[in-house]
């Protein structure tokens, strides 16, 4: 086991894992900008190190600084938590041709997985369903895009290969909107992620937004944990995450899960990964692979027993993974709410100073945040100061302990997303379950004031 891991993040994610490391008896060192100067981790480090301005490119996204950071503290391993540079893969060949452990899986893996032409070629030779489309990358030929969007059939969508988090993409229906979309989508994915390639999918009408929880070592060993319904979203953003996904059965669930295993071994991954698929009609379709930990790991840690985050950083260090699929049993019902510093409603952020801070408690209740009462938020980063998690035996009960939680929670001097939260929780269509992923827009289009 690592003696000493460097944690590159900040947030909810930096205390989640400096409480992993503490938990393995090794030491954290964390890092931080010039506006997380106050926050709980570093407070609490026994080791923190300014890695520069407030600015993310300066400072979170500064490679150098990074890495000279653990060079400076002796650590032996670097953690990139979600978000920033944990997918990118010349910051996991650096890490390693530094000297360090990257926790996560290699750069080739990133690689592939991070170009979704690539991701999803090597989904179909593993035997993953994926969306009907464009073989890989669009040529520039009008002729053939027009031909592949009829062969796929309308509406289409247009996705840059380099995209994520909801942006380089473009819904079609029609013909004669087609090849300017194309046009548009290059040159929007140019610009944003220095690679105009776009490929094209079937745009399914009014899917749920299911993923695959694995983790693997480096000896081939592989497992699933469950799935997670991530449906309800805003603009590509999710908002509530509930593991197990309603209303799914189990053999649809198992199957797909030996495929993701599969596809794992087949392309000799390591560490924590989330497989992304539309679900509609019965049917799986493969979206894309997040190559590190997420946001809604919780949500699965619940219903599994696993330390997903402990497991990260054990296989890292080269051992095997304690379990196999056989001992994983899933238990009860989890869901997790983000609670964001913004306008409920209008969404506007609400960084500045938080008066007054509550948790809520109680049986089967999970806060993870990094805040505090007389905490600031900065202004600079994501919107998101923590997430309440509940765990019932059914799903009843943990909505119901949700909505007590929500109850409970005082957060004073910002405004957060807590309102609407409150009112999802008590909302008929989401009490039935298995919304699918345009459901929280159209609620919003309704309800807003």
């Amino acid at each position: 086991m690592f003696k000493k891991i460097l944690v590159a993040n900040r947030g909810e994610i930096a205390l989640r894992i400096q409480r992993a490391c503490r938990e393995l008896g090794v030491k954290a060192v964390m890092v931080y900008s010039e506006a997380d100067r106050e926050a709980k981790y570093v407070k609490l480090a026994e080791e923190a190190v300014c890695i520069g301005p407030a600015a993310s490119a300066l400072s979170y996204l500064n490679m150098p600084a990074i890495i000279s950071a653990a060079e400076v503290t002796d650590a032996e391993a670097i953690h990139p938590g979600y978000g920033f540079l944990s997918e990118n893969a010349d910051f996991a060949e650096r890490v390693e041709k530094s000297g360090f452990q990257f926790i996560g899986p290699s750069p080739e893996s990133i690689r592939i997985m991070g170009d979704k032409v690539s991701a999803k070629q090597a989904m179909i030779k593993a035997g993953v369903p994926c969306v009907p489309g464009s073989e890989g990358e669009l040529p520039d030929d009008p002729v053939i895009i027009r031909r592949t969007a009829k062969a796929v059939g309308y509406p289409v969508i247009i996705k840059a290969a380099g995209g994520g988090g909801g942006r380089g993409m473009r819904v079609v229906h029609t013909e004669a909107a087609l090849i300017n979309a194309v046009q548009m989508t290059k040159a929007e994915a140019g610009a944003a992620f220095g690679n105009p390639a776009v490929y094209m999918e079937k745009f399914l009408q009014n899917p749920r937004h299911i993923e695959i929880q694995v983790l693997a070592d480096k000896f081939k060993n592989a497992v699933y944990l469950g799935e997670r319904d991530c449906s309800m979203q805003r603009r590509h953003q999710k908002v509530i995450e509930e593991a197990p996904a309603p209303g799914i059965p189990r053999k649809l669930i198992e199957k797909i899960g030996d495929r993701c295993i599969a596809a794992c071994k087949r392309i000799g991954y390591r560490g924590a990964g989330t497989f992304e698929f539309l679900y509609e009609d019965g049917e799986f379709y493969f979206i894309e692979m997040n190559t590190r930990v997420q946001v809604e790991h919780p949500v699965t840690e619940l219903i599994s027993g696993v330390d997903i985050v402990k497991t990260q950083i054990m296989v890292a260090a080269g051992e095997k993974l304690p379990f196999a699929q056989r001992d994983i049993v899933l238990r009860g019902h989890a869901i997790e709410c983000r609670i964001n510093a913004e306008d409920p409603y209008k969404f506007v952020p609400s960084p500045g100073r938080i008066t007054m801070w509550h948790a809520p408690g109680g049986p089967g209740v999970r806060v993870d945040s990094h805040v505090y009462t007389n905490y600031f938020v900065p202004p600079n980063y994501d919107s998101m100061i923590g997430k309440i998690i509940v765990h019932g035996d059914t799903r009843e009960q943990a909505l119901a302990r949700m909505r007590t939680a929500l109850l409970e929670t005082v957060i004073e001097g910002i405004n957060t997303n807590i309102p609407l939260h409150r009112e999802l929780m008590v909302d008929a269509k989401f009490m039935d379950g298995g919304t699918n992923i345009h459901y929280l827009e159209e609620w919003l289009s309704h309800h807003n004031r």
